[in-house]
């Protein structure tokens, strides 16, 4: 639990505002505590340790146990073959793993993840990696469309072009897409960063809560409340960190790409006179 000087420094920092009826929702974490903050059904994984299998003959269920099961027998690296893009394969893993796929995936892979790091060879269908926790899942080829639908943390990269609703209401971590992107790529965006290397479609940040959309090509256009910001030094820093984890970089550098920021015009949408909305809208 937090000291009576941890809760007075959370008050004056207006982090303890919200008056919460019944038992308190809040948990206080200190660094110094010895207990391991994971899943109580989390495996201890040896990286050193590796397996494989081939997926070719295999149902998706049959993939998915098979990964649990190499897990529970302390392997921390397991290569896929052939999963022939079968859907939902890779998807609830709360363990760390390096996971390897060699070949396409099929809609909704890797989704509701929280730890692995995962490289897949091919392409991907639909909804990858939607409502990721933590870890990175690394696309060699392209994506469909709903890409890191509402990923909450970790990296989502694909290095080829991806389809329409990139990041739909993404509330962390980060997307970066070494191509193009759709249209309403950052729908409903609420937290988190994306990087767009190539050109984006229709209606970019529409509705965008909050969070950040770097774009190194051509915009098509801007959705709702979406607005250019100013391109910062600290910007560019990030910009050009994050993308040389993955052997990437800005097309004309990190200086010239677009950045997209909320105008925050929606933030207070329901107070507004009709004819105030129509104006935002």
């Amino acid at each position: 639990m937090a000291s009576v000087k941890d809760k007075e420094l959370y008050q004056k920092m207006d982090m303890h505002s919200e008056q919460l009826a019944g038992r308190t929702q809040q948990t206080f974490f200190s660094a110094e505590e010895s207990e391991r903050f994971v899943y109580p059904e989390a495996y201890e994984v040896d990286f050193a340790k590796r397996a494989e299998f081939d997926a070719q003959d295999m149902e998706i269920t049959d993939v998915n146990l098979e990964i649990r099961k190499l897990m529970s027998q302390s392997f921390g690296h397991i290569v896929v073959k052939n999963p022939n893009a079968k859907h939902s394969l890779g998807v609830g893993i709360l363990n760390r793993l390096k996971l390897d796929f060699e070949g396409s995936l099929g809609y909704f892979g890797c989704g509701l993840i929280d730890g692995p790091n995962v490289h897949v060879a091919g392409r991907v269908g639909w909804s990858c990696a939607e409502n990721m926790m933590s870890g990175t899942v690394l696309i060699e080829k392209n994506a469909g469309s709903t890409f890191g639908a509402a990923i909450r943390g970790g990296d989502l990269v694909c290095k080829g072009d991806v389809g329409s609703r990139t990041g739909i209401d993404q509330k962390g971590g980060t997307i970066i897409v070494g191509g193009r992107t759709g249209a309403f790529t950052g729908f409903m965006m609420q937290r988190g960063r994306m990087i767009i290397l190539g050109d984006a479609g229709k209606n970019l940040g529409d509705s965008m809560y909050d969070g950040t959309i770097y774009v190194g090509g051509k915009i098509e256009s801007l959705g709702v409340d979406a607005i250019e910001g100013e391109m910062t030094e600290l910007d560019q820093k990030w910009v050009s960190r994050k993308l040389g984890l993955y052997g990437l970089a800005a097309p004309n550098g990190p200086e010239n790409l677009t950045k997209i920021v909320a105008g925050k015009q929606l933030w207070n949408y329901d107070s507004l006179e009709p004819s105030e909305k129509k104006l935002v809208l």
